[in-house]
């Protein structure tokens, strides 16, 4: 891997942007001592995540219709549902005919729109036996203008004029911001968040967000959550400080270099830089989510195809390979190819399930392959010089390792052996991809737009 000054990195870490979907307050992204947390759920080591978009993933919308499905994503080798928003939404200032998911009008119950806790409760219960987590989204900066919290004004910040106000940089009017110096108001929402994992049986959280609420009180309902049962977080941020409350962050800057390597905007030397940055950044412990979407991406930026053109596969495998954990969301293993509606009913086209074959591979390969497990029980990162266009690298893990190449380019590349430490056995790899047999001048050629994945047997 190429290796850029310390001065450098130092650099080119104050001045990457982070990008948010949600519009956030961007992040200090200094360097800091981290105390990160290093003990995650033992069945996380090798997991990966799929965003369940209840309203919009059946014609019912609702849990019970969703746990119809949950044997094949077992088959797929989905191991967290990271479902969406459960809880009523508000329906004052709402945005839409259904509104919002992240305007929360009540911490303790469920949309009814989506069913009865009973039904959630049969969910979980059912994913469980299954084998797979359960984790929902919470969102604890802000809640909806009816919400019953607003009985208790003081819990919330207010203008001048003592009034509500949404959170302030942002064009979120349909909620409002709550006050976490009140420490009433923290000890309700501790205390919310304890209920669904102790009732409900929840594995954790998705913390919508999270930074723009304070990290002592991630870190305080963490220690809460972890005497109930240990619990698995992601954060919906990037600073490598989150990492001291929560397992796993977004690695949003990949996923805005990536949409502008597919658009012909940028090249794989930035992504190249940008891991070489975040190694330097985050903790070895660190758990980084890769996606191609997400509710956020795939409601306001665009579709798969839209985002990635011919290359999405190569995206895709890129987001499952490198060291972190990849997210799937709902619709993508059946191409996703509209954008979904945010604050109204618009149900996913399930079609063919066209990639239900490929993400089954991917996800297969990364739980068998310890070179592809999560933070600091996976494998070494090795990015190789290649070509223009392309993308060349090898993750290492004990006797394990895996190989990528990913041609972006219209022409086929040749890809020999020596330059890329590929052993000349063939009976000591698999081939992934579908790919002619290497020739036997001892290369593999990669077709136009196309990709090689070679793990050991």
């Amino acid at each position: 891997m190429f290796k850029l000054p310390k001065h450098l990195l130092t650099l080119f870490a104050g001045i990457l942007i982070v990008f948010t979907s949600c519009a956030a307050p961007e992040v200090d992204t200094e360097n800091v001592t981290i105390d990160a947390i290093t003990a995650h759920p033992e069945w996380s080591k090798d997991a990966s995540i799929y965003e369940v978009n209840i309203r919009q993933y059946s014609e019912e919308g609702t849990f019970n219709a969703f746990r119809e499905d949950l044997p094949r994503l077992e088959a797929m080798g989905v191991d967290i549902l990271w479902l969406m928003p459960i809880h009523p939404i508000g329906e004052e200032n709402r945005k839409g005919p259904l509104g919002s998911y992240y305007s929360v009008q009540d911490y303790k119950a469920v949309n009814p729109n989506f069913g009865t806790e009973e039904d959630f409760k049969a969910l979980v219960s059912e994913a469980h036996e299954l084998g797979m987590k359960v984790i929902i989204d919470w969102v604890a900066n802000h809640t909806a203008w009816d919400s019953p919290w607003t009985e208790n004004k003081e819990w919330y910040e207010l203008n001048e004029e003592g009034n509500f106000i949404p959170p302030r940089g942002t064009d979120w009017t349909d909620v409002i911001q709550l006050d976490f110096e009140n420490e009433e108001m923290r000890a309700a929402m501790t205390d919310a968040m304890e209920y669904w994992v102790r009732e409900f049986d929840i594995d954790g959280y998705r913390c919508d967000v999270a930074g723009m609420v304070p990290l002592d009180f991630w870190k305080n309902v963490r220690t809460k959550l972890d005497e109930i049962k240990p619990v698995f977080m992601l954060a919906e941020d990037e600073g490598p400080e989150m990492h001291e409350a929560f397992d796993m962050t977004y690695a949003w800057t990949y996923a805005h270099v990536i949409r502008e390597i597919a658009a012909g905007n940028d090249d794989f030397g930035t992504l190249d830089s940008l891991m070489n940055v975040e190694e330097a950044k985050f903790p070895e412990s660190a758990y980084r989510m890769y996606f191609t979407t997400n509710h956020d991406e795939n409601s306001w930026n665009g579709t798969d195809p839209g985002m990635y053109g011919d290359n999405f596969e190569n995206f895709a495998v890129l987001s499952a390979t490198l060291d972190g954990m990849p997210l799937i969301y709902n619709g993508q293993e059946s191409i996703l190819d509209k954008q979904l509606e945010f604050f109204e009913k618009d149900e996913i086209e399930w079609k063919e399930y066209a990639y239900q074959p490929f993400y089954t591979m991917l996800l297969n390969l990364k739980e068998d392959n310890e070179a592809l497990w999560n933070g600091q029980y996976g494998g070494d990162l090795n990015i190789f010089d290649s070509p223009e266009e392309t993308f060349a690298y090898k993750r290492m893990k004990g006797d394990d390792w895996v190989f990528v190449y990913l041609n972006n380019g219209n022409e086929a590349v040749n890809v020999p052996f020596e330059d890329y430490e590929i052993p000349t056995d063939e009976s000591t790899y698999e081939i992934y991809s579908e790919q002619l047999p290497p020739t036997e001048n001892n290369y593999f050629e990669v077709a136009a737009n196309s990709w090689l994945l070679i793990a050991n047997e």
